[in-house]
């Protein structure tokens, strides 16, 4: 009976340290250890709804960009379209002054300068048919100068006589050029072989012999007015103004 007794006291007294010492107990798998509290998410801020002139702000800003974009598409294509417009004129020059045909040069000329300046293409295209280069017109004129200097056979035998004592002596101002015809076809010979066709051309048609030198006349013109051409279309490479192609 006292062994049963004390079992009993000790059981219970077991009871009572679990029931007051909650460690023990959740140890001994008696109690349950409370579930750690579940956090809610917190909400996230509520986003304010954006204002119709933010709106438009932003559609303003995307268009300004949008047309940055297209106006510097715009000047490469430009600058690109300047550069193939000046080669295919430098290309042009060069066919015309070595005297060969245009070729492939006549298309792209006609394509890229033909609707602004078809006058000058036509001229261009026509000069290339029949070149004339500027070593040709040196030779030639150099071997004109006889019938250039010489005075036409007009009038009589006193007529001609008294030319020719005129021509002896010669008095002009010292700040003009001398009207002699050797002085004056000298200075059209160093015009022509600096390049200068056109002085050179107005020397020589006051030249007493100028009647004599038609075909090289003719020449000459054709020269001055193709290489006219070809400055009127590559002052519009330089300057932009051909359409781009």
């Amino acid at each position: 009976m006292i062994g049963v007794l004390l079992l009993l006291v000790g059981a219970a007294a077991a009871v009572w340290g679990l029931a007051h010492n909650q460690p023990a107990a959740r140890v001994l798998g008696v109690v349950q250890a409370p579930a750690a509290p579940v956090q809610q998410p917190e909400p996230a801020p509520a986003t304010p709804p954006a204002s119709a002139a933010a709106i438009e702000n932003q559609i303003a800003d995307l268009n300004s960009r949008i047309q940055r974009v297209e106006n510097e598409s715009q000047q490469t294509l430009g600058s690109q379209g300047r550069a193939d417009a000046l080669l295919i004129s430098f290309a042009a020059r060069r066919a015309i002054e070595r005297g060969v045909p245009l070729g492939y040069l006549e298309p792209l000329l006609v394509n890229r300068f033909g609707a602004n300046h078809p006058q000058a293409i036509a001229t261009i295209v026509t000069a290339s048919r029949t070149p004339v280069r500027l070593t040709d017109l040196v030779a030639q004129y150099q071997d004109l100068e006889p019938q250039l200097t010489a005075a036409t056979p007009a009038g009589g035998l006193w007529a001609r006589a008294r030319s020719g004592l005129s021509s002896l002596i010669s008095i002009h101002h010292s700040d003009r050029p001398s009207s002699q015809p050797q002085a004056r076809y000298d200075r059209g010979l160093a015009y022509l072989m600096s390049g200068e066709v056109d002085s050179a051309l107005a020397e020589t048609m006051r030249l007493p012999g100028a009647s004599r030198a038609q075909a090289w006349i003719g020449k000459a013109r054709q020269y001055v007015i193709s290489h006219r051409a070809l400055d009127e279309i590559e002052t519009a490479a330089l300057i932009g103004t051909s359409p781009q192609s």
